[in-house]
């Protein structure tokens, strides 16, 4: 099983910026909690970060032209606006769960919406770093069936 983890804008900045509400660890931290899951459960992951809308694009064009079996994507601030990533995930054809460390539905009004959840299998929020995890077992029930 290979999967690709995609995290967006800021979430490079996990561990400096909200500590309240994504924790005091590094992102650093982050990547190799992921990894460890990832490893345990025997999945072969890359996790890639960008602040770039376009360059999320094409690591979604990538997962589909290298044959992943599936997404965990946490677009950040582009969950609420980037139908160009909502495209590429529908585009892309593989299974993609969208992630929030944060629960969305509890934060400012802008963030209740998701614009790239529609083209997703489903979206898991709210749980901070074990979201990712719930992402791997997600991916894996899916590809499963």
């Amino acid at each position: 099983m290979k999967l690709m983890m995609i995290d967006g804008v800021n979430l490079n900045f996990t561990g400096i910026r909200e500590k309240d509400v994504y924790g005091a660890g590094s992102y650093d931290d982050l990547q190799a909690y992921v990894r460890a899951y990832a490893d345990e459960k025997g999945v072969a992951l890359d996790q890639y970060q960008s602040n770039h809308e376009g360059e999320i694009v094409d690591l979604l064009q990538k997962a589909y032209l290298e044959q992943y079996d599936g997404v965990a994507i946490n677009p950040g601030a582009y969950t609420h606006y980037s139908y160009a990533i909502h495209d590429a995930i529908r585009g892309c054809g593989l299974p993609v769960v969208e992630v929030h460390m944060s629960n969305i539905q509890n934060r400012e009004e802008f963030r209740s919406h998701s614009v790239t959840a529609p083209a997703c299998a489903g979206q898991i929020a709210g749980f901070g770093w074990y979201t990712y995890r719930m992402a791997i077992d997600a991916l894996l029930e899916i590809v499963k069936k």
